[in-house]
C-alpha cells in the first residue's frame, strides 16, 4: 500500500529499512524500529558476522539476512538504511547508499577525519537523499527541555555550561583500536550537546587527560579520563568531564548558568523511590548504560528520521552538525597531544 504525499510523490505506508551492522547499537536501533516506530518496517539485516545478523533477525522476525551490505543497497524494495557499522566503514557505505538512492541514517561520527566526512556528506547531497546523523541525546526529554529554556530565554544569557558523561565500564581494547579514541567515540556526543544546548559554536578547546582506570588503554594510544574546557562564540565558557568508569552506573548530567538563573538535568533512575531511615537516606542506582538511559531518545530520533523521509522535511541532525562536532573532537585530540588550547578557526 502507498500513501500520496502530494506533488506526484507516492510513499509506502511504511518506510522499508535495511540495517547495516548487527552489533550493540545495531541491536538497539533494530529493536526500536520493530517495537516503537509504526511508520517504518525493518525488512533486512546485513553483517559480515552472519550468525549475529541471523540471531537478531530471528528475534525480531526480520525476513532477510545477508553478510554483505550491498545486498541491501541493491534491493529496490528498500527505501532507507541505518548504518551501524564501525566508523571507518561509514564514508564508503554512505557513498554507496547514496548512489543506490537510499535515504541514510548513520551513527556518529561519519568519519575519523574531515576530508572523508566531507566526501561522504557531499555524496548524499549530490544524490538528493536524506542523511541524518545519530546524535541521540538531542532527542532526550531532559536535554531537549534545557535547550528549550535557552530558546525561550528562561535563564537569560548562557554564561557557563558543565556536562558530565561517564560510562559504567571501559569498552574492549578491540573496540578502542578502531574507534578513534575517547574524543571521537565518546566525547563527540558531548561536543554536539554543548553546541545544541547553548546554541553557539565552540571556538576553542583545551583538553587535559590521563589513563587512570586501565593501563592497557594506553597501549592502544587512548586515554580513559579527561576534562575539556570550551569557549563559545557567544562568550560563554564550558567544561566537559568524561570517564570510562563510573562504578554506580551511567552518569549523564548537565548544568547551564545564565544571567538570570540556572537549569540542570540529572541522571535517570529505574524508579523514584527514596528510602529514609534514622541512619541514611538512599535510592537505587541510576540506569546502568545508554541502552536503558536513552530508550526514548533512540525511538524519537528514528521516528524523526522516518518522518523527514516520508514528509520530505529537513533532517533533525545534519551532516553539518556532525562536521562541527568532529572538528571539535579532532581539536581536543590535538590539544591533549600538544598540551595547549586549540582554536577552531
Amino acid at each position: 500500500m502507498y500513501a500520496y504525499l502530494g506533488k506526484g510523490i507516492l510513499m509506502p505506508d511504511r518506510l522499508r529499512i535495511g540495517l547495516l551492522g548487527a552489533g550493540r547499537i545495531g541491536k538497539v536501533h533494530a529493536t526500536t524500529l520493530v517495537q516503537r516506530v509504526p511508520d517504518a518496517e525493518l525488512v533486512a539485516i546485513a553483517d559480515p558476522q552472519i550468525e549475529a545478523a541471523q540471531r537478531l533477525a530471528d528475534q525480531l522476525r526480520v525476513p532477510h539476512v545477508s553478510p554483505d551490505a550491498h545486498t541491501i543497497l541493491s534491493d529496490p524494495n528498500i527505501d532507507a538504511v541505518l548504518i551501524c557499522t564501525p566508523t571507518a566503514s561509514h564514508p564508503a557505505l554512505i557513498a554507496d547508499a547514496a548512489a543506490a538512492g537510499k535515504h541514510i541514517f548513520c551513527e556518529k561520527p561519519v568519519a575519523l577525519d574531515l576530508e572523508s566526512h566531507d566526501t561522504a556528506v557531499a555524496a548524499a547531497e549530490a544524490a538528493g537523499v536524506k542523511l541524518q546523523i545519530g546524535f541521540n541525546r538531542r532527542f532526550d526529554a531532559n536535554f531537549a527541555r534545557m535547550r528549550q529554556a535557552v530558546i525561550d530565554d528562561e535563564i537569560g544569557q548562557v554564561e557557563l555550561l558543565h556536562i558530565i558523561s561517564r560510562d559504567p565500564a571501559p569498552p574492549s581494547l578491540d573496540y578502542l583500536r578502531t574507534s578513534g579514541g575517547i574524543f571521537l567515540d565518546m566525547t563527540i556526543h558531548d561536543f554536539d550537546m554543548a553546541r545544541f544546548l547553548t546554541g553557539s559554536e565552540i571556538v576553542q578547546v583545551y583538553a587535559q587527560g590521563a589513563v587512570l582506570i586501565d593501563p592497557a588503554i594506553a597501549t592502544v594510544g587512548d586515554i580513559d579520563t579527561h576534562v575539556t574546557l570550551l569557549r563559545f562564540a557567544n562568550g560563554a565558557i564550558g567544561s566537559i568531564d568524561n570517564s570510562r568508569r563510573a562504578g554506580f552506573g551511567y552518569d549523564q548530567r548537565a548544568e547551564m548558568l545564565g544571567s538570570r538563573g540556572a537549569i540542570q538535568a540529572s541522571n535517570n533512575y529505574p524508579n523514584n523511590v527514596v528510602i529514609s531511615t534514622n541512619k541514611i537516606v538512599q535510592r537505587d542506582l541510576p540506569l546502568n548504560f545508554f541502552m536503558q538511559r536513552y530508550v526514548e531518545a533512540f525511538a524519537n530520533e528514528i521516528a524523526a528520521f522516518v518522518r523527514s523521509v516520508r514528509e520530505d522535511l529537513p533532517v533533525a541532525v545534519s551532516g553539518a552538525d556532525a562536521r562541527a562536532a568532529l572538528a571539535v573532537a579532532l581539536a581536543a585530540q590535538r590539544s591533549h597531544t600538544e598540551q595547549r588550547p586549540i582554536s577552531l578557526a
